[in-house]
């Protein structure tokens, strides 16, 4: 039996452990809880109403490392509770309850393969001799991935005759889109995706295929890349026609760096984006996006862009649009409806360089016209105009007075006397969405579309020349289109280019637009 001087002892030993432990959880804790409030700074900095996004990318970057850094301390604490032998009390990570985690952690969708794996008992014989029954089982699933693998098409079309006959039978040579090249079209489509969706220079493509034993050069792929913007040229310029035809567009421009090679430097060209999204107001359109390279930004390539467009055209403040609406253009009609997202934005500015009461009250007017959007977005145009008219109609009445009693005290040249200004100077644009329920409150959906652009300015120069860009141009319009859709640009490249070599009519070319996809597999 064992003495009582023992027994104090270990109590003692034991308390000092449990101490210990606490202490541990207790600086996880702590670590834990000072990388969630980072994590929720950033996401306020990204995504928050009081702010702006000045670069995405960057903050995704972050939070990237800021979740795996989270990760490592949960997988510290789990291996800690089930790997301390000292540690008698701590119980596995299997029976301790997890902490509720508010981000995605993904779903298994019920079309990927299941590949079954069954496990036995080491033994299926009961003590008593006989054999066990199956009376239930625990089912679990976890996702896997099989690397990209190449494989190779050997088509064989065999000759056949009759000594009867001098002439031999042979089926025709299927169509390819790189005649007497080894690509298939799906493989062309995968080059298409891996540069213009997920934004991989060919150089590394074909870094990566090397490793798979894989030897193409990147000369090699740009020619499949040149060869697959030429035939889809077709159907860019029924996408462009179809947008054209609405009567209701958003509008924007990015800078694109390109290669002079006569100068040996870069100089910068522009990508115009011109978008539909009829879907908050419950437009039948299916959504889509255009863009169009120019060598400038001048208004005269807004209004080449858009021949033959009439309707609303909303834009942000930028001045070569005002050409589109000059009192002695001759051509169809044509309104603009500003961004409020941009007149937030210089208020937030101001607000972010220390106390700024008269910014932030309008920026706290604008968050209201903003919380009312949200509300009636899906609804029908004439339910939205009525809401607006009801409810958005008295904050601009309010929005009015505070400019006009702030913009005559402001200085002009000051931060604040010039965000007054911008809003004065495009106060009838700004309010366009209240006697147009299909008018948006801002044009934040056409600059979704160029941030691939922004993407590919951070791995790649466009292009060596003009040409270059305009192949950019064409096959990112239509794959942005197809993730508009919803639709896997993959396979709709693969599909679409197949259709094309194959012949696909000239007069059905509507057809092969990305929204029509799905009806067509």
């Amino acid at each position: 039996m064992p003495k009582t001087a023992d027994l104090l002892e270990e109590i003692a030993a034991l308390k000092a452990m449990l101490i210990a432990a606490d202490a541990r959880d207790k600086r996880k804790d702590e670590r834990i809880d000072r990388l969630e409030k980072l994590v929720a700074a950033f996401k306020q900095a990204a995504f928050g109403r009081r702010s702006e996004k000045s670069d995405p990318d960057q903050f995704e970057l972050a939070l990237e490392d800021l979740e795996t850094a989270m990760a490592v301390v949960h997988a510290e604490e789990r291996s800690g509770s089930q790997n301390d032998p000292g540690d008698r009390f701590a119980a596995s990570a299997e029976d301790r309850p997890a902490k509720p985690r508010a981000a995605n952690r993904g779903a298994l969708p019920k079309h990927l393969p299941r590949i079954e794996e069954i496990i036995e008992p080491d033994s299926l014989i009961c003590a008593c001799g006989g054999c066990l029954h199956c009376i239930g089982e625990d089912v679990s699933e976890r996702l896997d991935i099989v690397p990209a693998q190449f494989r190779v098409i050997v088509t064989r079309r065999p000759n056949a005759c009759r000594s009867c006959t001098d002439g031999v039978t042979q089926a025709p040579a299927p169509a390819r889109l790189i005649s007497g090249g080894m690509p298939t079209e799906a493989t062309v489509a995968h080059v298409l995706v891996g540069k213009y969706a997920d934004h991989l220079p060919l150089y590394r493509q074909a870094q990566i295929y090397s490793r798979q034993g894989v030897d193409l050069d990147r000369s090699t792929l740009a020619d499949w890349v040149g060869r697959a913007a030429f035939e889809l040229r077709p159907v860019y310029d029924a996408l462009m026609a179809n947008l054209k035809r609405s009567t209701k567009l958003f509008m924007d421009e990015t800078r694109a760096p390109v290669l002079d090679p006569g100068r040996r430097k870069t100089k910068t060209g522009y990508f115009w984006a011109l978008a539909r999204d009829d879907r908050p107001w419950g437009g039948a359109a299916p959504p889509g996006v255009v863009f169009s390279y120019a060598r400038g930004r001048g208004g005269q390539h807004a209004e080449r862009i858009l021949q033959g467009f009439s309707g609303i055209l909303q834009v942000d403040g930028y001045a070569g649009y005002n050409r589109l609406i000059a009192a002695d253009r001759i051509g169809p009609g044509r309104q603009l409806a500003h961004c409020w997202a941009h007149a937030r934005r210089k208020l937030i500015e101001i607000s972010r360089t220390g106390p700024a009461p008269i910014a932030e009250e309008g920026v706290t007017l604008i968050r209201d016209l903003y919380a009312i959007e949200a509300e009636i977005r899906g609804g029908d145009p004439a339910t939205r105009l009525a809401a607006r008219q009801d409810r958005s109609a008295p904050i601009l009445v309010r929005i009015d007075d505070w400019l006009t009693h702030h913009r005559a005290r402001a200085s002009v040249k000051s931060p604040l006397g010039e965000a007054l200004a911008y809003i004065a100077k495009y106060r009838g644009g700004l309010g366009r969405f209240l006697t147009d329920g299909r008018v948006e409150i801002d044009n934040n959906t056409v600059e979704r579309t160029i941030r691939p652009i922004a993407l590919n300015r951070k791995n790649a120069l466009f292009a060596g020349h003009d040409a270059g860009a305009e192949n950019w141009a064409v096959i990112a319009s239509l794959i942005e289109t197809c993730k508009m859709n919803g639709v896997d640009p993959q396979a709709w490249l693969s599909s679409t280019l197949t259709a094309i070599v194959q012949g696909h009519k000239q007069s059905l070319i509507d057809d092969l637009l990305p929204w029509n996809y799905p009806a067509n597999v």
